[in-house]
Parts: structure tokens; sequence; C-alpha cells
């Protein structure tokens, strides 16, 4: 296999919590994760010129360097099965960037698949995720996607039950939002609002969708909230046109709303766009990768 073809997915938290910070500098979180069904493309082609990789993109903006996770990926792929030759990647981004969607961690994921099946490395989901967690704490999960509980600093994963494809809108504001800023801001003390996960993860192992967006929830959002009011306002809209449960995904910007039918997602969508002009808007769905 010389040329090898593939989507990356993007990801939303379905809720996110913060117990401490570590010595470290890390965070301890408690995450239920979901893939949704907006992804790049990536094509990766072997080349002849020994442990060199070349990446393009068609943003501009994307660093094509050792600074790319896709090109972290790559070389650690070599170094550990020692692989001959090298790899040319291209990557159309589709998922908004800095948007809180696991966009790079999705992408270098891919590159750590693909490698493992064009050169036949037969590593395991295992070692591929212990290899990603060393360059991004969301790589594990991408790694495999689908519906999961995430904990430790995102990399102990623990299957849930599948959820259905449940349509939803979403939107990428017009800003991006810094994750370190909203880490090094954020306070945890008493009045800290922690989401109920043990009970979403009940609602989920019973396939009720709107108990589960109830006890959506999102601690980072008393840090990027405070300071781009907006991702409130586009929450009450999307709750306003009815959707059954709204929250901001990561640490921000994109918010996303949970629908009974695509058709009623659709229609909010188009009230958002006019609404934000600037914004990206997606009607998507909950999926599970295989």
């Amino acid at each position: 296999m010389d040329e090898l073809l593939l989507n990356a997915y993007a990801k939303i938290n379905l809720s996110l919590d913060v117990l401490k910070r570590r010595e470290d500098g890390y965070h301890d979180l408690r995450m239920v994760m979901q893939t949704i069904d907006v992804s790049d493309e990536i094509r990766l082609e072997k080349t002849n010129a020994d442990g060199v990789f070349e990446l393009s993109t068609n943003k501009p903006s994307l660093p094509c360097d050792e600074k790319n996770l896709m090109v972290k990926a790559a070389k650690l792929m070599w170094e550990k099965y020692h692989l001959p030759g090298g790899l040319r990647m291209h990557l159309t981004k589709n998922i908004p960037m800095a948007a809180g969607l696991a966009g790079g961690s999705t992408d270098a994921a891919a590159v750590f698949n693909g490698i493992n099946r064009m050169y036949d490395c037969n590593a395991s989901i295992s070692e591929l995720q212990s290899l990603g967690v060393t360059i991004g704490a969301d790589i594990p999960y991408c790694i495999v996607g689908g519906t999961y509980l995430a904990e430790g600093i995102g990399e102990v994963l623990t299957p849930l039950k599948e959820l259905p494809a449940v349509p939803l809108v979403l939107i990428k504001p017009d800003f991006d939002v810094s994750t370190g800023y909203v880490y090094t801001h954020l306070t945890l003390d008493e009045t800290t609002k922690h989401p109920m996960i043990e009970e979403q993860i009940r609602a989920i192992t019973a396939s009720d969708m709107p108990k589960m967006a109830s006890y959506m929830g999102n601690v980072l959002e008393s840090v990027t909230v405070l300071r781009y009011p907006e991702i409130d306002r586009i929450k009450k809209d999307l709750t306003d046109l009815h959707s059954f449960g709204a929250m901001m995904s990561g640490s921000g910007p994109s918010v996303f709303g949970l629908f009974e039918n695509v058709k009623i997602a659709k229609e909010a969508a188009g009230i958002l766009r006019s609404k934000y002009p600037k914004a990206e808007a997606f009607v998507t769905s909950f999926i599970q990768p295989k």
C-alpha cells in the first residue's frame, strides 16, 4: 500500500469536569467524549526520502514543520518501528481550528492509524495510544473515537454504550480561544459547579437522550463564557430554537445543540447563520467510527 486516504473526525464533549491541578502542570479531568460527523481529509503517500516528512495543507496559517502534530506522529512511528523511506502528507482542513473539537489531535491520530496500516507495523491500539499521549492528551481517544468516558489527562478511556446518530448544530464563532488561557484562569473551589457525570452515564446506558442532555455540563465555561459572552448567547439561541441540550465543547469557543430531528436542526442552523454571519455553522450528528 503506497497511498492511503483517511478521514479524521472531530469530537465534542458531552460533559467536562476538572478535578484538580496536578504537580506536573496538567489537570485531572473527567469527560464524556463523542465523535461527530465533521472530518478533515488526509492523504498519506510513501516516498523514498529516508526520514523526511513532507506536509502540505489547504490552510496557510497551519505550520507544516515539526510543530505540527501530524509530523510529530510520523516521526514517532519511524523511530519506534524503524520504517524505511519517508512520508508525504496532505491535509484538507474542514474542522474549525482552535475550536475545542480536537482538530489537531484527530489529524495526528489518523496519521498513527494510517502508518500502522500502510507499513504493517501490527501495533496494537494501546501501543498507538501510548505513543500518542506523549504529544497530545486527546490523541488516545481520537485513535479509537466513539462514545467514551475519559479520565486522567484524557488518556484513561472507558467505552460507554454507543450513542445513536443524534443530529446537532455546531457553531464556531469568529474568534479563537487559547486552551492555555482557559486552564490558567480556571478556579476550582467550593462554588465550582461540577457536571453530574455518573447520572449522565446512566442515561447513556438507558439510551435516554433528553435525560443525557440534561446532565451536560462543562466546568471550563466558567472561564471562557466570562471572557466571551457570545458563547452564552449562542447557547440561549440554540435552546430557543428547540435544542434539547446546548453546551460549549472543550475549552471553546464551539457550541453545539442537540435536536430531535434533522429538519429542526437545519432550520435552527439557517437562523443562526443569518444571526452570526461570520461564524461557521454545521448540521451534523453523532457517529461511531469503525
